[in-house]
């Protein structure tokens, strides 16, 4: 495998490379990851085996579409692929290397910035995404809607919830689907916000910082309310406020958005109580007991 990945690298930066190690590194649940060298030159390289799902290929796509912005560093994107020749063929992703340091109050302060200038771009018109993705390990389903209620009570909450129903995990007696949807698309029948490129999984652990600024990797890229992303940021234990104010003099909130961020959180929840389980269930179930009584 390494020596076909070298062989593709090689290719791609018409810079000779031959993989002398491949140190594993942790990350990820649904793929592996190494740090591979020669003497001269390191990648970060994300494997995981071949499936239709082309899950790595989802995220260098979304990768490059938030790189393409200009407004925030991502990992560079060196070469994507499939193995050829072995039992099984693996999925590959191959990244620049970035050494991360210790975050200080202004780089959260120039993150807050940057993000807001990734969501101020003038790109799109409609919401959603041409395709479906992925959002850690499951499906994230999308199309595209011209209407942002309509997109986000169907995409993002319905679907998640009938993922959840399929799985076992959600009782639609106990709470209708059906209702619920219709009961976000009211909530949000008013907002028609700017059409932005998110991030779309923008939890602490998918931010990093390196002596040239922040850099955000895993994304679940989407065109949607910026909200969404700060929503996210302020889930799990979150972004410190120096972020939040570095958003803010890019993009003042709007005094509407703490009625939102609890609709917007749920989709969060959801697609935890899909991977982990019971404990977030329960939450998501007081999270939408709170969103009906607001």
């Amino acid at each position: 495998m390494w020596h076909f990945i070298s062989e593709h690298i090689s290719d791609e930066t018409q810079q000779f490379f031959s993989c002398q190690k491949a140190e594993r590194v942790s990350g990820g649940d649904t793929h592996d990851s190494f740090i591979i060298k020669d003497s001269t030159h390191r990648y970060f390289v994300k494997t995981r085996r071949y499936d239709d799902t082309q899950q790595l290929f989802l995220e260098a796509e979304g990768l490059k579409a938030i790189a393409s912005s200009q407004t925030i560093a991502t990992p560079r994107v060196i070469c994507h692929g499939i193995t050829k020749n072995e039992t099984p063929n693996m999925e590959y992703l191959v990244l620049s290397h970035i050494r991360f340091i210790e975050p200080s109050t202004e780089s959260y302060f120039t993150l807050g910035q940057q993000l807001a200038s990734l969501h101020a771009l003038n790109a799109y018109t409609s919401y959603g995404w041409p395709h479906d993705n992925y959002i850690g390990a499951n499906v994230q389903t999308n199309g595209r809607m011209a209407s942002w209620a309509d997109f986000f009570a169907e995409k993002r909450i319905g679907s998640m919830l009938e993922r959840l129903a399929i799985a076992g995990l959600w009782d639609k007696k106990e709470g209708n689907i059906d209702d619920i949807v219709t009961h976000v698309r009211n909530l949000l029948s008013l907002h028609q916000p700017h059409p932005s490129l998110l991030h779309g999984d923008l939890w602490a652990g998918n931010a990093g910082f390196n002596n040239k600024g922040p850099v955000l990797f895993d994304p679940a890229v989407y065109v949607g309310d910026g909200e969404t992303d700060l929503a996210m940021a302020e889930l799990f234990g979150g972004f410190p406020q120096p972020f939040f104010d570095g958003y803010h003099t890019h993009t003042p909130i709007e005094k509407n958005y703490q009625l939102r961020k609890p609709i917007y959180q749920l989709y969060h929840i959801l697609n935890h109580g899909l991977l982990f389980g019971a404990h977030y269930i329960a939450q998501a179930k007081q999270l939408l007991d709170d969103i009906y009584r607001s």
